[in-house]
């Protein structure tokens, strides 16, 4: 399948990474969170990616024009350390990936972005979508296969929310009834891994946002699947979720990265 990923929001809640660097650039270890997410899709066998491009589209079409695998694979050097010498890749990241970049709008919403690229999508029944920035140890041929069996125009993951904020309820007086953690309430949020149908255009009008007027239709019709993940899940929304991922990646306990867990890619 084909795989949309929204990266061209301005990431002002994380801007102490640098004013000048799009949210998805944001370095987790040598590569940034847009490549662990395309990592993660193409271990599924997903490697045909379109790039809902944004704020500082040059920045990301400059990384992967000039991409380095060496700088995380495996190589051996011959000639002596000549910068003319013979480099041979043990492994490789994106040989094998198709990427389109489309310019989808400075200021456009995710909705916007989805109808910008919908040309690249001729001939697809089905494709995922990915807001890019949320990292996850989700077993996605599981959520896809649920949504096919299901046989809905639109379907998500629901995951619990990674917050350290305290659920409230009290009566009409402001008396607290009960407050708890909000990881320990029912409550579940969007995590921003789609399984869509080509449909969900009938679905979409000019200007909105895709999970609120579109998805409501959706609703109302009972077309659109939550499929709940009670894994490993983390949005990069802010500097200090960065540095949580970054410890994680460091200490080599990165739960997302299945692509480790497995036998190394064969040599470029």
């Amino acid at each position: 399948m084909k795989v949309v990923l929204f990266c061209g929001g301005l990431g002002m809640r994380i801007r102490e990474a640098g004013e000048d660097v799009p949210k998805p650039m944001v370095p987790i270890g040598y590569r940034p969170v847009l490549w662990h997410v395309m990592k993660y899709y193409a271990h599924h066998g997903h490697k045909d990616f379109i790039l809902c491009l944004g704020y500082r589209a040059d920045v990301i079409k400059r990384y992967f024009l000039n991409y380095e695998e060496t700088v995380s694979n495996d190589f051996v050097l011959s000639g002596n350390g000549d910068p003319r010498g013979h480099v041979e890749l043990m492994n490789c990241d994106i040989a094998d990936w198709r990427i389109t970049f489309a310019d989808t709008g400075i200021n456009a919403n995710i909705g916007q972005r989805l109808k910008a690229v919908r040309r690249y999508l001729d001939g697809e029944d089905c494709f995922l979508a990915n807001y890019a920035d949320g990292l996850t140890d989700l077993p996605l041929p599981a959520m896809i296969e649920r949504c096919e069996r299901a046989d809905k125009i639109a379907g998500f993951v629901s995951v619990r929310p990674n917050l350290s904020y305290h659920a409230v309820s009290a009566d009409g007086d402001g008396l607290v009834q009960e407050i708890c953690a909000i990881t320990r309430t029912p409550l579940r949020i969007n995590g921003g891994y789609f399984v869509l149908r080509r449909e969900i255009f009938d679905y979409m009008r000019d200007g909105e946002e895709l999970v609120q007027e579109p998805f409501q239709r959706l609703i109302a019709e009972r077309q659109l699947l939550a499929y709940a993940h009670d894994g490993f899940f983390a949005a990069m929304d802010t500097f200090k979720d960065k540095q949580q991922l970054e410890d994680l990646h460091a200490r080599g306990k990165a739960p997302w990265q299945l692509w480790r867990q497995t036998v190394p890619q064969p040599a470029c």
